[in-house]
């Protein structure tokens, strides 16, 4: 399976940007998919992730109420809509996906997006 994202870019603090994460495969062979993101000089850390049984999802704290996770099976596409952008949110965001589940830490992914840049300028 590869992932392609797109949408990052540059915007203003307080802005929005929607990133898209489309699979080669159709997503019901993914039980499980997401975002991570990595700042310079940070570790990659968990963001936001969906199950695509039950459509739970899951966010860490820091974007809780600002960021929406989505899928469209049909399209093998999951997004990542975030509002109200923050300068820390600027990172390299990455696609993630699972055939079964996986953790905050990032065990259980099975599949990498390239990463897509979003940059909140204040």
């Amino acid at each position: 399976v590869q992932l392609q994202a797109s949408g990052g870019g540059l915007v203003q603090a307080g802005g929005s940007l929607r990133l898209s994460c489309s699979a080669s495969e159709r997503t019901f062979s993914l039980q499980a998919m997401g975002w991570f993101r990595q700042a310079p000089g940070k570790e990659r850390e968990f963001v936001t992730a969906i199950r695509w049984s039950g459509g739970s999802t899951y966010f860490t704290d820091p974007v809780t109420g600002r960021f929406t996770i989505s899928g469209d099976n049909a399209a093998n596409t999951v997004y990542l809509q975030m509002n109200s952008l923050k300068p820390e949110d600027t990172a390299v965001y990455y696609c993630a996906a699972s055939r079964n589940s996986f953790y905050r830490n990032g065990v259980g992914v099975d599949y990498w997006g390239q990463g897509t840049q979003v940059t909140v300028s204040s």
